[in-house]
């Protein structure tokens, strides 16, 4: 039972579009608990940057920031990291657990804006909609030639709450979908249209490959040069999910080689890239600094969510959508 009263409450919000379309969800926060304080650098807190300080709060709605152990060991006053997004792993999971910190996330909240910027990409990337713009304003008028959709096989890595978004949206279209999944749903599968490919399978007769999984040891970097080289020649690639699943080196030789015919990318292993990164160097490469869930409706979503299990549990209640947790 946490008993202390919420306006003696010291909450960190560190996303820069919570409660960006909707200042009301914010307004009503502010009154609850004592005192909020948010994160105005515009960008996600380093380890270095939440140590000094995350000492001082009893509650963190959090971004994309690195919350290691080391920061979590500094928490002495925390009782839970709410996670504005559904992705958990940029939180040390074990290191909250241990210290009896809930750590929960959003799932659902976003799906729809992150599988709208896939399809989104994907008509980007088959049609050279990007290089067609940027050439006429330019003053040229190219005469580009690109991919059809239809009759294409699309390929989802992860069918979980995004990837069946995706699948719907797709089921509209005239394109086989193949969906690789642990935990394959074949109720909505069959509803919808959608076949089951072992991971081979898909990566070899895939047109398009849209990665929708989250960060695990066994997921990291798992789009390297063998499963590069299984896709067939000519296949896009679309990340809209985390950098950490793409071999960035092994990405940029299977483009330079032709055998990719291109990548759009919502997510890199470094954010922002660093200017170095090969893969900017590409006409081939569409570059969006991970926008998937930056919509009015998932920006609500997100908002709304995060703030109904961070007053949960600052109350000693049960929050909805624990990760880890002290009763998890």
């Amino acid at each position: 039972m946490y008993l202390k009263e919420l306006k003696d409450c010291n909450v960190l919000v560190t996303p820069t579009s919570f409660a960006k379309y909707n200042r009301n969800l914010a307004a009503d926060f502010e009154k609850i608990v004592g005192n909020v304080q948010y994160n105005n650098t515009g960008k996600p807190l380093k380890e270095d940057d939440l140590i000094p300080i995350i000492g001082n709060f009893d509650a963190m709605i959090a971004g994309l920031d690195e919350i290691t152990a080391k920061v979590i060991n500094n928490a002495k006053n925390l009782k839970i990291i709410a996670r504005y997004g559904a992705g958990v792993d940029r939180v040390d999971l074990a290191a909250a657990k241990e210290s009896g910190i809930y750590v929960t996330n959003t799932p659902g909240a976003n799906s729809v804006s992150v599988a709208e910027l896939a399809i989104g990409l994907t008509f980007a990337a088959m049609r050279n909609i990007v290089a067609g713009s940027n050439q006429t304003k330019s003053g040229g008028w190219p005469r580009l030639s690109g991919m059809s959709l239809c009759n294409k096989i699309f390929g989802i890595i992860g069918l979980g709450s995004i990837g069946k978004e995706v699948a719907i949206r797709l089921s509209s279209f005239k394109v086989k979908v193949l969906a690789f999944d642990i935990y394959f749903d074949k109720d909505f599968a069959s509803r919808y249209g959608v076949e089951y490919a072992d991971l081979d399978t898909l990566l070899r007769l895939s047109d398009i490959v849209s990665l929708h999984i989250p960060v695990f040891p066994d997921t990291k970097l798992m789009i390297n040069s063998t499963n590069l080289q299984k896709m067939k020649k000519g296949t896009i690639l679309i990340n809209t999910s985390r950098g950490e699943l793409v071999d960035e080196e092994a990405l940029y030789d299977s483009l330079v080689s032709g055998h990719l015919k291109a990548a759009a990318l919502d997510a890199f292993i470094q954010e922002p890239p660093l200017p170095g990164n090969k893969l900017l160097s590409l006409d081939q490469v569409i570059a969006t600094p991970h926008i998937g869930a930056a919509t009015d409706n998932a920006s609500d979503e997100m908002t709304r969510t995060s703030i109904m299990d961070c007053i949960a549990v600052l109350k000693g209640q049960n929050p909805k959508y624990p990760v880890v947790g002290p009763k998890v």
